[in-house]
């Protein structure tokens, strides 16, 4: 049970400027793809065109989602566009007192939907007084790092300078970097020594090429531990669940619940976190179904 402060309970059970802004000048659309956290954010400018006049919200998640939208949207309702865009989720995160560690990705992902929509704001309008925007460039910053849970290495210089980290754990709570199969944590590593100014870490030792051979019973025992010790409870954090219903030789059965089963990313919470979970443990032929009733 998460220990939430009086004014994350508040947001969470009365949230602010909930809805949708049908003419906004800017729309901010972002989601994580394993817990199904979603938020879509609305600005509408005032007459001036710099003057943020109105700002509603739509998200899907847990309680530390709901209250981090809420709570951004007071935060820039008044603001001017430079102003807003000088919030970070540590702002956020202040702004509601506090967070757990493990909830601060929730202020990362308002963050990211009000750089969204400055970014669609500029556009849709050029001419508009919004603050300028990094262009993508998949080749630099924007190349994706932890493929698990698409994290740019821009997105994670963000947490680490922001929020002042020093782990590769610490990343991971901000933006789930390195929460999956876990191999990026090394160049995570490397990024926060290069951020930090200290000699990079020397990189873990490898794993033997060829794994040792499992028997059925082995393999099925190998699963089970998995499933119940690092898949579930990272699901059910946030409202999901999954439940394992067959192993089948290479052919793992699960049903997924509570979030997860409506989430719209269930594809891709079965494909590119549970399986690929399974797969750091017994291997590439491994592969994870749904079951539906």
């Amino acid at each position: 049970m998460w220990n939430y402060t009086q004014t994350v309970m508040d947001h969470f059970m009365n949230p602010r400027n909930v809805g949708e802004i049908p003419d906004a000048d800017g729309i901010g659309e972002v989601g994580n793809i394993v817990c199904g956290d979603a938020m879509k954010l609305y600005i509408k400018l005032a007459p001036d065109g710099k003057t943020i006049a109105d700002v509603k919200f739509q998200t899907f998640g847990c309680a530390s989602a709901i209250a981090s939208a809420s709570a951004l949207t007071e935060m820039v309702k008044g603001k001017t566009l430079e102003e807003a865009a000088k919030f970070t989720n540590q702002d956020i995160a202040d702004f509601l007192g506090e967070l757990p560690e493990e909830k601060m990705h929730c202020s990362v992902m308002g963050m990211e939907a009000l750089q969204a929509a400055l970014a669609n704001m500029r556009t849709k309008n050029p001419a508009l007084a919004a603050p300028d925007v990094a262009q993508f460039d998949p080749e630099g910053l924007d190349r994706i790092v932890c493929h698990c849970f698409g994290v740019s290495e821009r997105k994670i210089r963000e947490v680490i300078e922001h929020n002042k980290l020093t782990s590769v754990d610490q990343v991971t709570h901000y933006c789930k970097a390195g929460g999956g199969c876990g191999g990026c944590r090394d160049e995570i590593a490397g990024i926060i020594a290069k951020i930090r100014g200290i000699p990079t870490p020397a990189p873990a030792a490898e794993a033997p090429a060829t794994p040792r051979p499992l028997t059925n019973l082995q393999k099925i025992k190998l699963v089970q531990e998995t499933f119940e010790r690092a898949i579930r409870p990272a699901l059910q954090a946030d409202g999901g669940d999954a439940e394992l219903v067959d192993i089948d030789g290479d052919r793992v059965l699960v049903r997924l619940c509570g979030r997860c089963a409506a989430c719209p990313s269930a594809h891709q919470t079965l494909k590119q976190y549970i399986e690929a979970k399974l797969r750091e443990k017994l291997g590439p032929a491994l592969n994870v179904e749904e079951v539906r009733d």
